[in-house]
């Protein structure tokens, strides 16, 4: 029987996995028709549950109630998933204002009726102070009198049914999603907490295999660019360019320090944040006061070899000019991904000369609001003759002064324009505290140095590491101090990194690829440290683990620029459901390292087996509690726990992939090589989970 429950959750993953690619390739609902709402596929599920019980009943589970919560868990989630497709119903409602309402329609247009009336009294984009970024969706409803507002993460509830924000229109009417599933969600939390209540008595079981290990394993795991530097081209000195970096300016939604687009300007283009030596603010400041001089600079990186050709280039950087030259081959084959990358930053530069990115003018209209204008933008009505005489004449003064090389007179525009900012936009400019977090931030994440000398060291003392034989070697004990103390310093540097994101952003930096890859590195840093005393090898292990993470997050060349959250991410549920999952996956990580040291050494397998189990355990069961917690995240937002989304998918693949090592070690009599071996394979379902949904399968948890 248990080799036939094997094969079944073998056929469950073969058959998620074929899902997730019939999505990719044909669209979601050729996937639900085909797999996910199929009869066999429900069937499939069912025997996954029948399975359930007969382990419960074959193992007489109730004399280990940790086990018998986990198994019964599992019944009640699958069984739940059943109830609401089968009695559940979900559909849509649009509100106009003040016209009542009381019924719903599926997406197949079958009407339901409500048994009480919503009016909708008003709809509201609520934005970010100082933009027009949206902050939040509020529907203001009036339900059979009584007053009421839905918005993201705030739904509203009333007799059984569930209603959400899911869209508007440019009349103010409001969508609505309804949901009415009272049976199946309960069930479905039910087996929720039953889940978690079961990992937590598996925890603190002394009967459970987890405990034995505990007592019996030494607690531990296991255990890259030079160039030719030529003069740099004539700009502004560093500390009036610094100054200029202070002024504020509204930038992809959001009113933050002008420093923060020298940064991405300049990594836009060059592939770096800095050039030649040059600050970001400095080839800024190259750009907008010495135009001649820098457009001939190749500081433009190209990429594709029969693109470069095309362009004439002899190497990976070309000059403003020679793209100039060559503006219609860009405009002709808008279709070649190169080309338009090319042609893009040609258009990023012309619109930085002419000052229509600069928008350092925060100017209230007739109405009261305040908006952020560049030099050339048409200005409101109520701007009188002095303003407007000021943003107008702005550059040329500056211009001006660079000419006759009067930086200090510089500098003091540059103050005063700041003075005028606070002035103009002290309720929506950034405070102090947050402006000198993003700053600071800016200054300490500029390249990828970092990560590829954390990638540069954690290999050579991974490799020391293992050429050393014997517990008490000498050589060990000094790689182990020197790994260390390289840990510590990244897991320090790393979490100033995320607190100084969290401060200038004014939320918590969990949102995205690269926030998800820092904590996932602090996450390897915390763990090596915690069992360094139990482990020497454990910071080796981990500042491998640690720098191949910081690749992944600097691999697209730059760090993403901090921006507002959407509203849908404006929740609590998740920063703690990234923080869990990533704790999982580096957990993970460092399995896969482990077994790779164990198929190395021979003579360490049995050994570094334990130590993995140790690590499979909690990593398992974070990975199903962050599951949980997405899915309840899910409910808030959008009203269905599970959409069977690739990223959902291929998560539940990934813990159905690492629950069976705990289930082969608990055989008394099996390969440890092979267990190595599947640990060290396995990393390849967190791989397309992380990466494949993002990259290639899509859905919407992928990061942009």
């Amino acid at each position: 029987m248990k080799k036939a429950n094997i094969l079944l959750m073998v056929l469950v993953t073969t058959t998620l996995a074929t899902g997730t690619i019939i999505e990719k390739l044909s669209g979601t609902e050729a996937a639900s028709a085909a797999v996910y709402n199929s009869w066999w596929f429900i069937l499939l599920l069912a025997l996954v549950a029948v399975g359930a019980i007969v382990a419960i009943i074959r193992d007489k589970m109730w004399h280990t109630p940790y086990r018998l919560l986990i198994y019964s868990s599992a019944v009640a989630i699958l069984l739940g998933g059943g109830l609401s497709t089968w009695t559940g119903c979900h559909g849509s409602m649009t509100l106009q204002r003040d016209v009542p309402c009381s019924t719903f329609a599926d997406a197949d247009g079958t009407e339901y009726q409500l048994p009480f009336v919503i009016t909708l009294e008003q709809f509201e984009v609520v934005t970010y102070p100082g933009s027009h970024a949206p902050m939040d969706f509020v529907s203001r409803i009036a339900v059979d009198g009584e007053k009421a507002e839905i918005s993201m993460n705030n739904i509203y509830k009333r007799g059984g049914y569930r209603f959400y924000q899911e869209d508007y229109d440019e009349e103010g009417n409001s969508t609505l999603s309804v949901a009415h599933d009272p049976i199946g969600i309960a069930v479905t939390y039910t087996g929720y907490l039953l889940l978690v209540m079961g990992l937590v008595g598996m925890f603190l079981s002394r009967k459970s295999h987890f405990r034995q290990l505990f007592k019996r394993l030494p607690l531990l795991l296991l255990l890259l660019t030079a160039g030719t530097v030529s003069a740099a081209p004539a700009t502004l000195p560093r500390y009036t360019a610094d100054q200029m970096g202070r002024m504020q300016l509204l930038y992809k939604g959001r009113v933050c320090p002008l420093q923060t687009f020298a940064k991405d300007f300049t990594t836009k283009l060059y592939g770096k944040a800095t050039y030649q030596g040059l600050t970001p603010e400095q080839v800024l400041g190259g750009w907008i006061f010495y135009y001649g001089e820098w457009c001939d600079e190749p500081v433009i990186k190209i990429k594709g070899d029969h693109t470069r050709q095309q362009l004439g280039m002899e190497g990976r950087y070309t000059s403003l000019n020679n793209l100039l030259a060559h503006q219609k081959i860009l405009e002709r084959q808008p279709s070649s991904k190169e080309l338009a990358a090319a042609n893009e930053k040609l258009q990023l530069v012309l619109m930085v000369t002419n000052s229509k990115l600069l928008k350092i003018f925060p100017l209230t209209d007739t109405l009261g609001n305040i908006g952020w204008y560049s030099q050339n933008d048409p200005l409101p009505l109520s701007v009188d003759d002095d303003e407007y005489l000021f943003v107008r004449k702005h550059l040329g003064y500056c211009q001006e002064l660079v000419v006759r090389n009067d930086f200090a007179m510089l500098d003091t525009v540059f103050a005063k324009t700041c003075q005028y900012q606070q002035k103009q936009a002290g309720s929506v400019i950034l405070p102090p505290a947050r402006m000198a977090a993003e700053r600071l931030y800016n200054a300490l994440t500029t390249g990828r140095w970092l990560a590829m000398l954390t990638v540069a060291l954690g290999l050579i003392l991974f490799a020391l590491t293992l050429s050393v034989s014997g517990n008490k070697a000498k050589g060990r004990h000094i790689y182990s101090r020197i790994a260390t103390v390289l840990v510590m310093l990244l897991t320090a540097f790393l979490m100033l990194v995320i607190v100084l994101r969290w401060v200038a952003g004014g939320h918590v930096p969990l949102a995205g690829g690269f926030d998800s890859m820092n904590l996932m590195t602090v996450t390897l840093g915390i763990v090596a440290l915690c069992t360094v005393h139990r482990h020497p090898s454990a910071p080796a292990v981990a500042l491998l683990a640690m720098g191949l993470c910081q690749m992944v997050a600097m691999m697209s060349g730059s760090n993403p620029p901090i921006t507002h959250l959407m509203p849908v991410l404006s929740s609590p549920l998740l920063a703690l459901h990234v923080t869990v999952i990533m704790i999982a996956y580096a957990l993970f990580l460092f399995v896969m390292l482990s077994s790779v040291a164990a198929l190395i050494r021979p003579s360490q397998r049995e050994r570094l087996e334990r130590t993995n189990l140790l690590m499979l355990y909690p990593a398992v069961s974070l990975l199903a509690v962050g599951i949980i917690i997405g899915a309840a995240w899910a409910n808030i937002s959008w009203g269905n726990y599970w959409s069977w989304d690739p990223k959902e998918v291929w998560a539940l693949i990934t813990l159905i992939v690492y629950l069976y090592p705990l289930y082969m070690a608990q055989k008394e009599h099996h390969s440890h090589t092979l267990f190595h071996v599947y640990c060290a394979v396995a990393i390849l379902s967190v791989a397309i989970t992380y990466f494949g949904v993002n990259l290639i399968l899509g859905g919407v948890h992928a990061y942009g």
